[in-house]
């Protein structure tokens, strides 16, 4: 363990920052060791997130949805969220609170997203027998 690690750590043990700050500082002093282990010019193993639902057996409409969203759109509407008012963001996150999902505008960070995006790689939900929706990641 590195030294600074084990004086974050022990910052957070004394009580002197909280828990989210010391995971943004273990995140900072972590940030080169990935990059140095990542290839030069490495790119996300994916470049578009798709959304297609299809019509289920049951269901008489047969319309299709199929959307391909650029991943570089993804990361710039992160960018674009900071100009989000705060007042704005706390209502979001507030209400987003009450429907039981625990999400914070300050928080969110571009390897979060990617995170999410490949967490919803090969996501397949079926509604009530009248649609199939499928998410996945295209290279």
């Amino acid at each position: 363990m590195s030294e600074e690690r084990k004086k974050i750590l022990e910052m957070l043990a004394a009580g002197k920052i909280t828990v989210e700050e010391s995971e943004k500082l273990l995140a900072a002093i972590s940030a080169p060791e990935a990059a140095e282990t990542a290839e030069p010019g490495a790119r996300p193993p994916f470049k578009y997130l798709r959304v297609v639902v299809e019509p289920g057996p049951g269901n008489e409409n047969p319309e299709r949805v199929n959307i391909r969203v650029p991943y570089k759109l993804i990361r710039a509407g992160l960018k674009w969220a900071a100009f989000i008012p705060k007042d704005a963001q706390t209502k979001v996150n507030e209400t987003l609170k009450e429907k039981g999902i625990n999400f914070d505008f300050d928080r969110i960070k571009p390897e979060d997203i990617e995170e999410l995006v490949s967490q919803l790689n090969d996501l397949t939900v079926e509604v009530e027998g009248k649609e199939k929706v499928r998410i996945f990641c295209e290279p």
